[in-house]
């Protein structure tokens, strides 16, 4: 009986495994004020960017991405998020991939270098090695997707694959906001 029962599970963790590589969200996205979004902190080091804090961001849209690199839904993503920053980025859209590793091989920063170069990432990304920001935030999930307005508040959050007209609405929403 207890052989069934494990082998039960096991073949339930496959299946849960199966749908969210097949592109399914984790959670249904969250919308509306969610607090003051959290700074980045405990950054082992930027790539593509200098530092970036939250009060230097004030005014813009950020969009905060928590994933890291072999991460096979978070790869997925990418392309969105990439076609995001460069459809929005003169609009006002700041991006930061916070890049948190998963496996001890993932804190590597020459590893994570080869990954931004492999995925043409060109936005900031914080190399986030003990997890500061990811907890500061909160979060639980890669990758997950944190959007914050002008007035530095997180209004959407996202985690896992897919919502992607719902979240592309929502950066559209939010850059018309900022202009008026």
């Amino acid at each position: 009986m207890r052989n069934a029962i494990k082998v039960a599970l096991a073949a339930a963790a496959v299946a849960a495994l199966y749908i969210v590589g097949a592109g399914a969200s984790i959670s249904t996205p969250t919308v509306g004020d969610q607090g003051k979004a959290p700074d980045f902190v405990g950054i082992d080091k930027w790539l593509n960017s200098q530092p970036l804090n939250m009060e230097q961001l004030r005014g813009k849209v950020v969009l905060v991405d928590f994933w890291t690199y072999s991460c096979i839904n978070c790869v997925n993503t990418l392309p969105y998020v990439k076609q995001w920053y460069e459809k929005y980025k003169d609009q006002g859209l700041v991006v930061v991939g916070v890049h948190t590793p998963e496996f001890p091989f993932e804190k590597s920063t020459s590893n994570v270098e080869a990954a931004i170069k492999r995925f043409g990432i060109t936005y900031p990304v914080a190399q986030d090695n003990n997890y500061a920001t990811w907890s500061a935030y909160s979060n639980q999930y890669w990758p997950a997707t944190y959007l914050i307005n002008a007035d530095g508040k997180i209004v959407y959050k996202h985690y896992g694959e897919g919502a992607y007209k719902e979240t592309e609405s929502v950066i559209q929403k939010l850059l018309s906001e900022r202009k008026q």
